[in-house]
């Protein structure tokens, strides 16, 4: 299955106030292995870049004045991501700011049966727990020490080996079925090696023998009080 791991830098945390997607980076991912493939792009705001959103992404509005404004570039980023499943971090906050602008430019919205969110995943597998893509590549050992700042495709990048974690672990996609293992390995098994019958044993005697039962009785002797001889029972 194809699916698409993205994430997105904005100039803020609201679409509905004016803010805009100023960033975003999509990683392919095939049967939860990353194929190489990828879209990035960097978009013109058209409005002013808050100080303390370039305090985490380090897009200023200088390096943002000469790239093209998202409806530029919105057929180009729908192609990339087709009709696959997309994942991110939080993904309410991605899928809000990405449909903004898709339909601010006149395009159709990405549906959010499409949205799959790794932190929904990463509560149930790690309740309690923090729950930031920092906190969780800490977590599961996934290198993060080139992160300086925020970055669309760098966190992308990151996102989908968590994802990879969340889903599985290292091991999605090694078996047989998918590694492309022929018939005829199948074929060469040695049937003689494999047992097709039960082999029925008798029971085990478990009774005890009669040594047994007189060296039992000799230390229930030695019990003092023993609550069986008050009430009148026996052993």
């Amino acid at each position: 299955m194809r699916e698409i791991i993205f994430d997105t830098e904005t100039t803020g945390f609201d679409p509905a106030t004016g803010d805009r997607m100023v960033e975003i980076g999509c990683i392919e991912m095939i049967g939860r292995v990353m194929t190489g493939n990828h879209y990035h792009a960097y978009f013109n705001p058209l409005r002013p870049m808050p100080a303390a959103a370039e305090q985490v992404h380090g897009l200023s509005d200088r390096f943002l004045s000469d790239k093209p404004v998202f409806a530029d570039k919105a057929d180009e980023l729908l192609a990339f991501l087709g009709d696959s499943p997309l994942v991110a971090h939080n993904a309410s906050f991605d899928f809000g700011f990405l449909n903004h602008e898709l339909q601010y430019c006149g395009r159709t919205a990405v549906s959010m049966d499409r949205m799959v969110d790794t932190v929904a995943l990463a509560r149930v597998k790690n309740p309690g727990a923090k729950l930031s893509l920092d906190a969780l590549c800490s977590r599961y050992g996934i290198d993060r020490s080139h992160r300086v700042k925020h970055g669309a495709l760098l966190d992308a990048e990151l996102l989908a080996q968590l994802y990879i974690e969340l889903t599985g672990g290292r091991q999605i996609g090694l078996g047989l079925a998918d590694n492309g293992v022929s018939d005829k390995v199948v074929d060469q098994t040695d049937d003689s090696s494999v047992q097709t019958s039960k082999i029925f044993r008798p029971a085990r005697a478990h009774s005890a023998s009669t040594e047994e039962l007189v060296r039992h009785a000799d230390f229930v002797a030695k019990i003092k009080d023993a609550l069986w001889l008050q009430t009148g029972s026996s052993l």
